[in-house]
């Protein structure tokens, strides 16, 4: 900085003039504090969930700040133990195997039925489209009563298949009406030159359809993963021996067992079950991105 200031001085005989922060610039400053400070609002609960994992559990209620007075490493050893005899790794093959079938069955049906909505002709095609964007309107409590009956009579309870078989049959009407939307945009030129070659709908949807619609695909896959994952709900109803408790109803378990909750297990517990959600957030939002981007279309 000196040498820089000296040789301006000797080459042009006065001092090297300052740099002024201008209104731009301040105005870049102030925004960048004003989004460093949502962010922080935004993440403070992560932050305090992290370090909440290691107070002990004697603290909660106590102590209200995000650093431990005594930082302890027993609440994982607690939750690597498991829980009611049964360890943490049961859990989480649960919720895994829910998540996945999930993801598969809805993206699948998903994308069949939008197929058929978007590019075959029918009788009643306007009255099936629109009853089934009416569902989305039905609210879910409306019929668990219905649907339980029926799987209570099929003997299906406390096992998986209520909870995997409606993915199988495009009852996610909001996912249908996305892709639906992501195949009009797609030129029908496509599909008649591939019609010329002899292609049907099977290869048509196969080969044409399914490559131009993965970033819709994708973003189904992500939220229906989300979703599962996190589905409190639907476990409770369906699943009453504690091995086949997915993460989240497994929670309950750290305050049901005893008359004393344990709050270290319990944060803890949902830490753990928060980083598979994250994982493959991270893993997917990049393909999610691209497809905004290029609103699934390929040039």
């Amino acid at each position: 900085m000196t040498s820089t200031v000296s040789t301006h001085l000797v080459t042009t005989g006065r001092p090297a003039p300052r740099k002024r922060v201008t209104r731009r610039g301040w105005q870049t400053i102030i925004w960048f504090v004003v989004l460093l400070a949502i962010t922080l609002v935004v993440i403070y609960p992560l932050i305090w969930l992290v370090a909440s994992t290691f107070k002990p559990n004697s603290e909660f209620g106590q102590n209200p700040g995000l650093i431990p007075w005594a930082p302890t490493l027993d609440n994982y050893v607690k939750v690597g133990e498991g829980i009611a005899g049964i360890p943490l790794w049961r859990f989480f093959a649960n919720s895994l195997i829910l998540a996945v079938s999930a993801v598969i069955g809805t993206v699948l049906s998903s994308a069949l039925a939008a197929y058929a909505f978007a590019r075959v002709k029918f009788k009643g095609l306007g009255i099936l489209f629109s009853a089934m964007i009416g569902t989305l309107l039905l609210p879910f409590h409306v019929v668990i009563i219905p649907q339980y009956i029926w799987f209570q009579k099929l003997e299906l309870v406390d096992t998986f298949v209520p909870l995997i078989l409606p993915k199988f049959l495009a009852t996610e009407a909001f996912f249908v009406f996305l892709i639906v939307q992501f195949i009009r945009q797609i030129p029908r030129d496509m599909d008649e030159a591939a019609r010329i070659d002899g292609a049907g709908h099977g290869r048509i949807f196969w080969s044409v359809i399914l490559p131009l619609i993965k970033p819709a695909l994708v973003t189904c896959a992500i939220f229906t993963f989300i979703w599962t994952w996190n589905d409190f709900m639907g476990p409770l109803l369906y699943l009453n021996s504690p091995e086949n408790y997915p993460l989240p109803i497994a929670l309950r378990l750290y305050n049901d067992q005893t008359s004393a909750s344990d709050y270290g297990a319990t944060v803890t517990a949902s830490l753990v079950a928060l980083v598979p959600v994250m994982l493959f957030f991270i893993v997917f939002q990049r393909f999610l991105i691209d497809g905004v981007a290029t609103q699934g279309l390929k040039g």
